[in-house]
């Protein structure tokens, strides 16, 4: 299976586990366009007054996936937050947070929340 298939199955069993959790997907792979500076969030998801920006990462372990998540990349993240938040209006009162999803090779995966701020 290669890397694309994978990262796919990866987002999938990401969006439903936070389906089984209470959580409405909001958008799945939202990117803000070139020269921005952001970077594409891989799942969006809300439940009652939280939006939750989710970083889904697949390696061949769950430390090798969050190691995987670098500050260059948290930063280019909170910045396609900002601009998913000024386009979607109905939402600039929630409150936000940054969550990981990891996936190991074997798809065993571990779900951090609050994984990081700005």
């Amino acid at each position: 299976m290669n890397n694309r298939i994978s990262g796919k199955i990866a987002e999938t069993l990401a969006a439903v586990y936070f389906l089984l959790h209470g959580f409405r997907v909001v958008a799945r792979n939202y990117v803000t366009g070139r020269r921005t500076g952001a970077g594409e969030i891989d799942l969006i998801v809300v439940k009652k007054n939280l939006l939750v920006f989710v970083e889904v990462k697949k390696r061949s372990s769950i430390d090798d996936a969050a190691y995987a998540i670098l500050p260059q990349q948290q930063q280019r993240i909170w910045k396609a937050a900002e601009n998913f938040v000024k386009n979607h209006p109905q939402f600039s009162d929630f409150d936000i947070r940054f969550d990981a999803f990891l996936v190991s090779s074997k798809m065993s995966f571990k779900h951090i929340a609050d994984a990081w701020r700005r």
